[in-house]
């Protein structure tokens, strides 16, 4: 502040960018507009005060000036916090988008009778090499409520001569709705497109999409279902299905014994299965095609004495696109979870029957 001739300003006001009137020294003060003509007229008269008198009202006013700017210039001149970032955890995994799902279901063994079996040495090493699913069941016996419970969410009917049509909601239904390809790929199907009865080694009963409704009434989507043997030619022509249901006959799939023949050892059963494994679907896992896809691979049902939880303990084996390595889960699974994986990996909203609220198994991933 300082004091001349021609008038009063504020320096100090005027070096830290503040008012360099009176007027704009007032309003900076926060000062009314009859204080501020108080201090005017108290200025004027400061010719008739003495030395003494005149330094105090300088000095007074210098005080109540500089609040007055530390008011406007203190508080722009102080340092803004920079906020502390919160911690950082392990980045999210990318999210699972297969972009094919194939499901193999065998027959008629119990979790005991296949993992450690030697008879199954394909199926062993997949197990062990990729993910096991070692506390799984299926829901029902026999054999027909399970395939409508991989595929309706809904064991429906517990006979195997079941005739009847199935209109509740299904995994065509779902897969169709949200734009999704998909195929059964049914061993020994007499033809494509095919609804009819039991033709041996075919049989109607493990191939649940002859059953549903929306099947039935499409022969565009009755044609979806076509005889396994076109499952490699639809690779290697790079045109496998986003969903691929896969039905050994029952000579392969350790129902029957292999050959036709009448009897045999269970382990004749097992055995021929894991070949049928080992030949058709080890080349399916290791097609650059399949590079992006996940494989279940599952029983309908335990054996017959084995009514654990409704349909027995079953060996399920997981391989492909980010499942973990030599992994075990004893989580409590049945085959809603089955159907709800499906669809969860190919990024379908409907979720038929009990898939709804089924158990997640996306813990197999990584």
């Amino acid at each position: 502040m300082r004091f001349g001739k021609s008038g009063y300003s504020l320096s100090h006001c005027e070096s830290q960018g503040g008012a360099a009137t009176l007027k704009d020294w007032a309003s900076a003060s926060k000062f009314d507009n009859n204080t501020f003509s108080y201090l005017l007229s108290k200025l004027l008269e400061i010719r008739s005060l003495d030395m003494r008198s005149g330094l105090l009202v300088w000095l007074l006013l210098g005080l109540i000036g500089l609040a007055g700017c530390g008011a406007t210039s203190a508080s722009s001149n102080r340092p803004t916090a920079t906020p502390t970032p919160p911690p950082t955890g392990s980045p999210s995994p990318a999210p699972l988008a297969p972009s094919h799902v194939v499901l193999v279901v065998l027959e008629n063994h119990s979790f005991s009778e296949v993992i450690g079996n030697p008879s199954m040495p394909y199926l062993n090493s997949l197990a062990s090499e990729h993910s096991l699913a070692a506390n799984y069941f299926a829901n029902t016996h026999p054999s027909i409520g399970n395939y409508f419970m991989l595929t309706t969410g809904q064991i429906e009917s517990n006979d195997n001569n079941f005739a009847g049509k199935i209109t509740d909601d299904n995994i065509v239904r779902a897969l169709v709705g949200a734009g999704k390809s998909w195929k059964a790929y049914i061993e020994s199907l007499p033809a494509a497109g095919y609804t009819g009865g039991d033709v041996y080694p075919y049989l109607k009963h493990h191939n649940p999409f002859a059953y549903l409704s929306d099947v039935l009434d499409s022969g565009v989507l009755a044609a979806n279902m076509v005889p396994f043997t076109e499952l490699p030619t639809d690779l290697s022509a790079n045109a496998l299905p986003a969903f691929a249901f896969v039905s050994p006959n029952v000579e392969n799939d350790a129902h029957d014994c292999p050959g036709g023949v009448p009897a045999c050892a269970d382990s004749d059963k097992l055995a021929a299965a894991d070949s049928w494994l080992k030949n058709n679907i080890d080349p399916l896992i290791n097609s650059p095609g399949f590079a992006n896809g996940v494989l279940i691979i599952t029983w309908d049902e335990g054996d017959i004495a084995d009514a654990a939880n409704g349909g027995g303990q079953v060996a399920t084996v997981l391989v492909g696109m980010r499942i973990k390595a030599a992994f075990q889960s004893n989580t409590f699974f049945q085959h809603e979870s089955t159907l709800r994986l499906i669809l969860d990996l190919l990024n379908v909203g409907d979720h038929p029957g009990a898939s709804a609220t089924a158990p997640t198994m996306l813990e197999f991933f990584q």
